[in-house]
């Protein structure tokens, strides 16, 4: 009998455990972190792939060379896209960090705010820090997002192209690099419908996949672009609650300041009554 009230007991008090565990995580920043995650995983990998893909296509397609010595042409500014891109993940996979832990912070903070841990005007002016810098990520991720869409505008007139060249057999349609700055002006890179280099480019897989890499790419920056949002609205609502937490806290310690300066008049009262009736 003692031993099952004893077993009994013990899982009692490791449901409650568990219950206080579940309770202090911040679902909110967990779903958010994990949306950034699966956005900059997909934007990172995916462009990359797709970088590749483009160069293999000037190179094979539209024949254009790398230039000579250290000139800024289109290679050389895929190169650079590339590096930005590891930057890119290894940052923000370090910012996700930050701010779920600013969360499990946060989260702490207003759960044990009759307890030991007490909010601190550093807390505070973390939690205004984050919400400035996730805002102005949030628009460089709008930047991102707006500037993905451009080499999608292209692969989709390429792709169309293809997808319509059996209709138009008699007309000579032409693709012109120079049209988007790829290529300076004075060089003639260019793909038409009547060309064999079109043919080669809409039977070959390079295409296909990069245009669709490029979709997934721009998908992953949406997303990455909610995510912030997401963050935004939690870290407000954490900025808000603690506010209100901090005004509580002071009202909490100025009315047990007050209960204790009364308990020690009464106390000093008291003592004199005793001492006088003696």
């Amino acid at each position: 009998m003692e031993e099952n009230m004893e077993e009994g007991q013990t899982q009692k008090g490791c449901f409650e455990c568990c219950i206080k565990c579940l309770g202090g995580i911040p679902y909110a920043s967990l779903i958010a972190t994990i949306l950034l995650y699966a956005g900059v995983a997909l934007f990172c990998g995916c462009g990359h792939e797709a970088l590749s893909g483009t160069v293999t296509i000037l190179q094979n397609n539209f024949e254009v060379v790398k230039g000579a010595g250290d000139a800024l042409d289109v290679f050389t500014m895929i190169d650079i896209f590339k590096y930005v891109i590891y930057g890119v993940a290894a940052a923000f996979f370090v910012y996700g960090i930050l701010l779920m832990v600013e969360g499990f912070f946060t989260t702490g903070a207003i759960k044990d705010l009759y307890g030991d841990f007490k909010i601190t005007t550093c807390g505070r002016c973390v939690s205004g820090w984050f919400i400035m810098l996730t805002y102005i990520f949030m628009l460089a991720w709008l930047g991102v997002t707006a500037f993905t869409s451009l080499p999608v505008f292209m692969y989709f007139n390429i792709w169309t192209l293809c997808q319509n060249v059996t209709v138009m057999e008699s007309t000579d349609l032409c693709f012109d690099l120079r049209q988007f700055g790829i290529v300076p002006i004075h060089e003639q890179k260019m793909v038409c419908t009547l060309n064999e280099n079109f043919s080669k480019l809409c039977q070959s897989n390079d295409l296909n996949m990069t245009f669709h890499l490029f979709i997934v790419a721009l998908a992953g920056a949406g997303a990455a672009v909610i995510a912030m949002v997401h963050y935004l609205m939690v870290l407000s609502a954490n900025w808000a609650y603690v506010k209100d937490a901090c005004r509580m806290q002071k009202y909490e310690d100025i009315k047990s300041k007050e209960e204790q300066e009364l308990h020690d008049i009464h106390s000093t009262r008291s003592k004199e009554r005793l001492n006088a009736y003696t």
